[in-house]
């Protein structure tokens, strides 16, 4: 459905349409994959996107090694503006539920239950934060798949931002457009070189509830615990097996039993067992460690190193080895210098009726890796609920006013007009 815009241009695509669009291409990434882009499916996505830049006119239109599709918007003739200015999203959905085959609908969310089938209810008891949305027509899922808001709403509402920027006639300076793949599994900045890019600023488009913007993220390290041990005839093993098993789960329970993400909230880090395998012979414990305050951060590797000489001390050396490396950092620190960014974002949603409130993510950002080498990139919200599983949701209104949040944010930047 075509619409019409005040000045009497005609969009192609409402951002909702986008939406819907966009999510019917399954592009769930893969952890465990080496290869870039982890999966084939996010290569679909990102030419469409990329032929999309093409017939709207944006200039320099390619594909990156890794699938991240990149355009630019020229300036308006005549205009100076504040620096080059990029809008970022990812093309890529969760591995956490299946992206397969969504099928979303339209409901009124009343403050009832709504039934979204396969034996799954999208609750106000279950997730408070809907009493917010009461009143609101909602897109749900069919409860057998996310609904890929995360971040495919971003993607349509940058896309839909650009090519009504582009029916406007507004002026504006120059915009680089970047469409990630791989986010999801902490590979989205791969192939990005931010000196090729030449922009001042940026913002990522990958945020949650309307309002939201972000620019402190989870200081990040990844741990990989090994546990060796003795195998041996259980009937003769007294003082000489050692079951790395269940030494595995001793070395687990010298941990802090209160600092995990089920107890944990707001600034509170956590170390986090994500996955653990073994028997006797061998076994494997998966960490994630977060925390927003970096000597904090510090501590909670610190903590496990000293869970695993601890257990060397109990049951030998080399018993258990720890491999712990740094996957992100907290931007924070480089945002403020900036803080204009976060100004613009706040008079941006104002302009366009929202509130604005500034959170801590409780995770990460291509945002944060791209401020960490050199490109300031706070979090815009995208309107989306309940990420990565089947009670995913994203009011229909949100995807409606988050283009109009960054056009006012792009005008911003034009210092002649």
């Amino acid at each position: 459905m075509k619409k019409q815009l005040e000045n009497g241009g005609i969009l192609i695509m409402t951002c909702k349409e986008r939406f819907l669009k966009y999510i019917a291409v399954s592009t769930a990434s893969d952890e465990d994959s080496t290869e870039s882009p982890s999966t084939t499916r996010q290569l679909e996505l990102s030419r469409r996107l990329a032929e999309e830049m093409l017939s709207l006119g944006l200039k320099n239109v390619h594909m990156d090694s890794c699938g991240n599709a990149i355009g630019t918007l020229p300036a308006t003739e005549g205009v100076k503006a504040a620096g080059t200015l990029a809008l970022i999203a990812h093309v890529d959905t969760s591995p956490a539920a299946s992206g397969e085959g969504v099928n979303a609908r339209e409901v009124l969310y009343t403050g009832e239950d709504i039934e979204l089938g396969h034996g799954v209810i999208l609750s106000e008891k279950q997730f408070p934060a809907m009493k917010d949305v009461r009143g609101q027509v909602l897109l749900v899922t069919d409860g057998s798949t996310l609904l890929g808001a995360d971040d495919k709403a971003g993607v349509a509402e940058i896309m839909t931002a650009v090519e009504k920027l582009i029916v406007s006639g507004a002026p504006h300076g120059e915009l680089r457009i970047v469409f990630t793949t791989d986010e999801e599994v902490g590979r989205g900045t791969e192939g990005l070189d931010v000196k090729e890019l030449a922009c001042d600023w940026g913002y990522t488009v990958d945020g949650g509830e309307l309002g939201v913007y972000e620019y402190e993220n989870f200081n990040a390290a990844a741990a990989l615990v090994r546990v060796h041990g003795v195998g041996i005839h259980p009937g003769s093993a007294k003082n000489i097996m050692k079951n790395a098993a269940t030494i595995a789960m001793e070395l687990h329970s010298l941990l802090p039993a209160d600092q995990v993400p089920e107890k944990t909230e707001g600034y509170e880090g956590f170390i986090h067992l994500t996955d653990m395998s073994g028997d006797v012979v061998e076994a494997e414990l998966h960490y994630i460690i977060r925390d927003h305050d970096r000597t904090l951060f510090e501590e909670k590797k610190a903590c496990l190193r000293a869970a695993v000489g601890e257990i060397n001390r109990r049951c030998g050396e080399g018993t258990a080895e720890a491999d712990i490396s740094d996957t992100y950092y907290n931007m924070r620190e480089k945002i403020e210098p900036h803080r204009h960014l976060l100004d613009r974002a706040e008079a941006a949603y104002r302009a366009c009726g929202v509130a604005p409130r500034t959170e801590a993510i409780r995770g990460g950002t291509d945002g944060a890796v791209l401020t960490w080498m050199g490109l300031p990139c706070p979090n815009l919200s995208t309107g989306g609920y309940n990420y990565h599983g089947v009670h995913e949701f994203i009011p229909v209104d949100s995807l409606a006013v988050m283009p109009d949040v960054l056009l006012e944010i792009i005008g911003s930047f034009v210092e002649n007009v």
